[in-house]
C-alpha cells in the first residue's frame, strides 16, 4: 500500500538518495552512463528548496520513503505542472505510478490542465504518460546538456 504525504525538511536527505538511485539507474539502462539526472537530483539542499517553492510529496511504502513528486500549481489553481516524479527502481512496476496520478487527479479536482516533461530517451515514461491521457505538445532542446525534453499536457473537462 502506498501513502502520499507532504515532505518535510527532515526528509530531504533521504529523498535526494532515492532520487539519485532512481535517475542513475535510468542513466545506466538507457544512456550508458554511470550517473546522470536533472538539476539538483542528488542534493538534499535542492530538495529542501523545492519544498518551499512547490508542493513536494513523499511516497511511502512499507514504512519507507520510496519516491517523491513535486507539483507547481499556477496562482489561479487552474494549471498544475509536475516538476518531477521518481520511484525507487526496487519499487517500480507495482502500480505505484498509477496510484500517484490517481492521487493527483483526485486531490486537485479543479485542475484544468496538467503539464510535465521527460527526456526523449525515457521511452517507458512516454508510454506511461500517454496511457494516462497526456498528449505530446512539444520537443525542447536543452543546449547546456544536449538533452531533448518532450513536453506533455493533459486537459480536464469540467462541467461548471
Amino acid at each position: 500500500m502506498l501513502s502520499i504525504l507532504i515532505a518535510e525538511p527532515k526528509d530531504a536527505e533521504l529523498l535526494a538518495e532515492v532520487q539519485k538511485r532512481t535517475f542513475d539507474e535510468d542513466a545506466r539502462r538507457f544512456q550508458n552512463k554511470a550517473e546522470d539526472g536533472p538539476p539538483g537530483y542528488s542534493s538534499s539542499s535542492w530538495q529542501s528548496e523545492m519544498m518551499e517553492k512547490g508542493l513536494y510529496y513523499k511516497l511511502i511504502a512499507d514504512g519507507h520513503i520510496i519516491g517523491g513528486m513535486i507539483i507547481f500549481p499556477s496562482p489561479d489553481g487552474q494549471e498544475y505542472h509536475l516538476g518531477r516524479i521518481f520511484i525507487d527502481p526496487l519499487h517500480q512496476n507495482r502500480g505505484f505510478g498509477q496510484d500517484v496520478f490517481h492521487f493527483l487527479f483526485s486531490t486537485f479536482p479543479n485542475a484544468h490542465k496538467w503539464t510535465l516533461d521527460t527526456p526523449s530517451w525515457a521511452v517507458r515514461n512516454h508510454y506511461f504518460y500517454k496511457k494516462l491521457g497526456f498528449v505530446q505538445t512539444a520537443e525542447v532542446q536543452i543546449e547546456e546538456s544536449s538533452i531533448t525534453l518532450i513536453q506533455y499536457e493533459r486537459t480536464e473537462q469540467h462541467s461548471d
